[in-house]
């Protein structure tokens, strides 16, 4: 399947639901990138009942020995705990934010999303107990990634308080 297959008009116009327009991005931008598996943590089922959902066709997810990443299974399983409701959806979401927050860039711009607020609100949704817990409204990605520092008790700032912590604005600043 091609890369315009895909339901690319979600990803510019809005879908019906948030959690088709984040998935569907996240499955054209890895699928641009040519990664392999496109989403990473889904059996070929769980990745086919998402393709039919998607109605993106009969759309591979490539390799399934690949290179592991740094912190996916454990920013998969942070994002699996916190799910609600835990059902396949959810599991499809945790799957494709950890997949993207492999990557290098801003999360809603690893997922392929058109702003950040698009990710903000599959989390508060889907994710809200842990999107709670962002109060400073931290960037994302160096909130799951505290989180898990937090969770294996590793300090990340170099001061006590995050206001306080010369990485302050680059943890809180604007996103561009």
């Amino acid at each position: 399947m091609n890369a315009p297959d895909l339901p690319l008009r979600r990803c510019i116009t809005g879908a019906p639901a948030i959690e088709q327009l984040v998935l569907a991005c996240a499955l054209l931008h890895a699928q641009r990138l040519g990664e392999s598996p496109l989403i990473r943590g889904l059996s070929a089922p769980s990745f086919t009942r998402l393709s039919d959902w998607l109605g993106a066709g009969d759309l591979e997810n490539g390799a399934r020995d690949c290179t592991p990443l740094d912190e996916f299974d454990e920013l998969f399983a942070l994002l699996e705990e916190r799910a609600e409701p835990r059902d396949e959806t959810s599991h499809w979401l945790a799957a494709a934010i950890a997949t993207a927050a492999q990557r290098d860039n801003h999360l809603w711009q690893d997922l392929g999303l058109p702003s950040r607020s698009e990710l903000s609100a599959i989390l508060q949704l889907r994710f809200p107990t842990l999107a709670a817990e962002n109060t400073g409204d931290m960037k994302w990605k160096k909130f799951f990634y505290r989180q898990l520092c937090k969770r294996a008790e590793v300090p990340i700032c170099k001061s006590p308080h995050c206001a306080e912590c010369c990485d302050y604005a680059v943890c809180f600043g604007p996103e561009i």
